[in-house]
């Protein structure tokens, strides 16, 4: 059964990793068009012709800085002149910039929260523009685990997460009275994700005094099921919540952590 049958997507963060596995994933459960947008074009038209090519479903590769207005409206205007509707929003851009907080240099603090809670506003206000008219729709909100409990040596990154919980719940009661749900999904470490591969393994090793090895062990004996967060586990979730399945559910931020968060 596809569970998203003939809705249309936008996600946001989508060249790779997580957003890319969520615009797979919205494909295969029947999205007939989804806007695949992220900040690096190349990649991101490389994402979306190779899930054309894989699902057949049409998608459009969109350059998009979440943190500029004019960006996030033509995004959403992508969705509505090239299918007619928007039905989902995933807004799964994000960064982290790690460091102890006597030494956080107030640049790269203002860039996470700048892309993490400003974008997710921006993003959020230009779909909800879009929706508001046809009296249904869904935002989703890619958060994280540290939005629930504080990150060491992670300040920002746990401050735009907390800030989007209650962003997400704030423009639930916004959208309530037009028949439109915002929920956010809470994952825990996807050590196997390109983000960690990337980027995290080093930032937290620099960090926090570790080897990549001890980093990795480290996180994976905090988690009461003893495995890393797979993009399957989120995937899961975030379908669940953009499906007809969730109907009753709106201000909501899901945990998918294997335990390690139970609040």
């Amino acid at each position: 059964m596809q569970r998203l049958s003939g809705n249309v997507a936008i996600v946001t963060g989508a060249a790779q990793g997580l957003g890319e596995a969520i615009v797979h994933r919205f494909a295969v459960e029947g999205c007939k068009g989804i806007v695949v947008a992220d900040v690096q074009l190349s990649k991101v038209e490389s994402t979306a012709a190779r899930i054309k090519e894989e699902t057949g479903v049409t998608t459009i590769a969109c350059r998009v800085n979440v943190t500029e207005k004019e960006d996030c409206t033509a995004m959403v205007e992508t969705a509505i002149s090239n299918f007619g509707q928007l039905d989902i929003l995933v807004a799964n851009a994000g960064i982290l910039r790690a460091h102890e907080i006597t030494s956080f240099p107030e640049d790269e603090w203002r860039q996470v929260i700048d892309v993490n809670l400003t974008g997710y506003f921006l993003s959020a206000q230009a779909a909800a523009a879009a929706m508001i008219p046809n009296n249904r729709g869904c935002i989703i909100q890619i958060n994280s685990k540290s939005g629930k409990r504080g990150s060491f040596r992670n300040s920002a990154y746990a401050a735009s997460k907390f800030g989007g919980i209650g962003l997400t719940q704030s423009i639930a009661l916004d959208l309530a009275p037009h028949q439109i749900r915002v929920n956010a999904v809470c994952p825990g470490n996807l050590l196997d994700g390109t983000l960690w591969q990337n980027s995290l393994y080093e930032q937290y090793a620099r960090t926090q005094g570790l080897t990549v090895d001890e980093v990795r062990k480290k996180y994976e004996s905090q988690v009461p099921l003893g495995r890393s967060c797979t993009y399957d586990d989120v995937c899961n979730v975030v379908v669940f919540l953009a499906s007809n399945e969730s109907g009753y559910m709106t201000g909501q931020a899901i945990n998918v952590t294997g335990g390690q968060e139970m609040r």
